[in-house]
């Protein structure tokens, strides 16, 4: 048998076992707010999450009438606390919304009509691995176009500067998924963290990164299209103007150019 055939069967069956695993433990569904459902009601859901434990797969039903109402995801906690639906990651508007969790880690939903959202229409649930479960392998590593590698405020570097310094810096700048970004600074004074919300980084604050750099020389690849928001966590820094908001959009050059783009990226440059 060849060595092709030996590694297909491997692979052939550690799928099967692992799919009767995940067949022989079923997920849990639950309706939010029980027979309530989802409505305005102060301390409602903060009451009905507590004891529960939300695991990875399991899945929540939110029933509502969906003329009136609807189910916002958000991305961080200032966003629920100050229910700001204005950058959601989902919304959801049947009346009959089933949600699987796939991810641990907090997840955020609120009702995007401000005054219900303030009178009690919001849950966050901390989702974790079900120990009975085998934690699945990690999903295969996309392949990314060969990008361009933005050294953050070019000779300054990441430093405390005047206000809008990195603004303007990545305002006139284009970035695509597969470019990088590189922060140098003295890790022994400061750091990197990525955050987020949009309401964490107006407010700088550092409790919930995404990521957390401290190296002094972080080269952070941008593999999602959107917004990604970096901020120091050192007291003082980012109020005072170090942190740095870049929009990323999907590269449309073709492979040849991106590898050309990139190569382009090797070839030190004399002034």
């Amino acid at each position: 048998m060849s060595t092709t055939k030996k590694i297909f069967g491997f692979m052939l069956l550690m799928i099967t076992t692992f799919t009767v695993l995940l067949s022989c433990c079923s997920a849990t569904v639950y309706k939010v707010g029980d027979s309530d459902g989802w409505t305005a009601k102060d301390g409602m859901y903060r009451h009905w999450a507590e004891g529960k434990e939300f695991h990875v797969g399991d899945s929540l039903v939110f029933e509502y009438d969906r003329n009136f109402n609807d189910v916002t995801q958000v991305s961080g906690a200032l966003e629920l606390e100050y229910c700001d639906s204005s950058s959601p990651k989902a919304v959801y508007n049947t009346g009959h919304d089933v949600v699987t969790l796939k991810e641990p880690g907090y997840h955020h939903f609120m009702s995007s009509n401000q005054s219900q959202c303030v009178s009690g229409q919001r849950l966050d649930v901390l989702v974790v691995h079900d120990p009975s479960l085998p934690i699945p392998p990690p999903l295969p590593r996309k392949i990314l176009p060969l990008g361009k590698i933005y050294k953050v405020g070019d000779s300054k570097g990441w430093n405390v500067y005047d206000n809008d310094f990195y603004y303007k810096w990545s305002e006139e700048k284009e970035f695509h998924v597969g470019d990088s970004l590189l922060f140098k600074y003295n890790n022994e004074v400061n750091d990197v963290l990525e955050i987020s919300g949009d309401l964490e980084f107006k407010a700088c604050d550092p409790t919930s990164p995404v990521a957390v750099h401290k190296t002094g020389h972080d080269l952070v690849r941008l593999t999602e299209p959107g917004v990604h928001y970096f901020i120091s966590s050192k007291t003082g820094h980012c109020e005072a103007g170090l942190k740095l908001r870049v929009v990323v959009s999907v590269s449309k050059l073709s492979p040849i150019d991106r590898l050309i783009r990139w190569l382009r990226t090797l070839i030190p440059h004399h002034h």
